[in-house]
């Protein structure tokens, strides 16, 4: 059976389909077109989701753009703190399903700008409803309360993309990719990430805490369906900066961080009270906070000419000093690396950005630097023994 499509990665690639040799398609369009990169997204995102749900048994939600995670997250409860972070609207009590999506996105919104979503659980209304107010391309669930339905099938004018997986579907263990003619065959990577990977604790601080350990089985998560090399920083039940797609490891480790250092920057006083014009669009605000934080773009939005269109009186910009001083109060972030750390600069860099434990698989020759290089911050770090890599 094959799904015809709009056309390829790009217009020119014509025609375009998905297929299965045998059987049913496992997903079924409810509303909408899927095209070739959403179908993509839509089903690694899928296989996220999925496991995040039956690894730490609970809601998962994933915001997924050009084939790596922006975001991913369990249905913790939100703070007001991250209520207003994320935009949520007074008086809306997300269900856990939406609590887990409001966190995807918010790890980082400026990427998340068009995503394809993935839930673990049958999409209801309440994760329908903020899934309204977001610019997105579409959804993947399980399955929609009829509510939850015609809420999506009114977005971008009727259009929005709505598919429904078999939540039974088992693909075979053998998988296949041709590239320019010829046929690639492996093992689907079926390896099931759990908390007994973070077992193998080689640094001196030894202690792993339950949220160390939910957090970083999340990161790890994250990485098996993240394009490779890739790092990814988690905090409280979501990631919270996913470094995707670098030659060089510590280019991962540098965007992964500085994501996460932006993320809390966003939690400072000075950016969640920054006065926006009320009928802002949530993509300009999500915008000019970026353009707030950066220290060479902060000018510009400030500037007599630009800031009038985004605030109703003009902040004041936030020091780099007070920057400095906000990223250096106590954290207890985690890290994970789908591969080994080289070298120790990695770990200094964590460090900076207040990482307190890290998992990697091991097996580089220099092992033991890296391990000193965390004894010397009291960074606990496992060795998972397993690497990653999604290409």
């Amino acid at each position: 059976m094959e799904l015809r499509l709009k056309y390829g990665c790009n217009p020119n690639q014509q025609p375009a389909g998905v297929s299965v040799e045998e059987g049913e398609l496992p997903v079924k369009v409810r509303n909408g077109s899927p095209g070739y990169i959403n179908l993509m997204d839509a089903l690694a995102g899928w296989q996220l989701v999925r496991e995040l749900n039956t690894a730490l048994s609970l809601p998962a939600a994933a915001s997924f753009k050009h084939v790596s995670p922006a975001g991913a997250a369990v249905g913790l409860p939100l703070t007001d703190t991250l209520r207003k972070l994320y935009f949520v609207p007074d008086g809306m009590e997300p269900s856990p399903l939406c609590r887990a999506y409001i966190r995807a996105r918010g790890a980082d919104r400026l990427s998340s700008y068009g995503d394809f979503i993935a839930l673990s659980d049958v999409c209801d209304e309440s994760t329908a409803g903020y899934i309204a107010l977001e610019v997105s391309d579409g959804v993947i669930a399980p399955g929609y309360t009829p509510g939850a339905l015609e809420i999506l099938k009114k977005k971008r004018r009727g259009m929005y993309c709505v598919l429904e997986m078999d939540p039974y579907y088992l693909p075979p263990a053998l998988e296949r990719r041709e590239i320019y003619g010829l046929t690639f065959t492996q093992r689907r990577n079926d390896a099931e990430v759990t908390p007994d990977w973070l077992a193998n604790v080689v640094t001196r601080a030894r202690e792993l805490p339950p949220h160390a350990v939910r957090d970083l089985t999340l990161a790890l998560i994250v990485l098996k369906y993240t394009q490779s090399n890739s790092v990814c920083c988690a905090e409280d039940g979501q990631a919270i900066g996913v470094g995707a797609g670098q030659q060089s490891r510590i280019h991962c480790t540098r965007l992964a961080c500085s994501k996460a250092d932006l993320w809390h920057l966003r939690r400072h006083p000075a950016v969640l009270s920054l006065p926006f014009l009320p009928d802002l669009p949530r993509p300009a605000r999500d915008n000019a906070i970026d353009l707030f934080l950066s220290d060479e773009e902060c000018e510009g939005l400030l500037s007599d000419a630009a800031w009038p269109g985004v605030f109703t009186s003009r902040p004041a910009p936030l020091p780099p000093r007070e920057k400095r001083e906000w990223l250096a109060r106590t954290r207890e972030g985690t890290l994970a690396s789908d591969a080994f750390f080289p070298f120790g600069d990695n770990i200094e860099r964590a460090a900076r950005s207040g990482v307190a434990y890290i998992a990697q698989p091991g097996g580089s020759l220099r092992d033991d630097e890296v391990a000193s290089a965390c004894d010397r911050y009291g960074i606990a770090m496992a060795f998972t023994g397993m690497r990653l890599f999604c290409h």
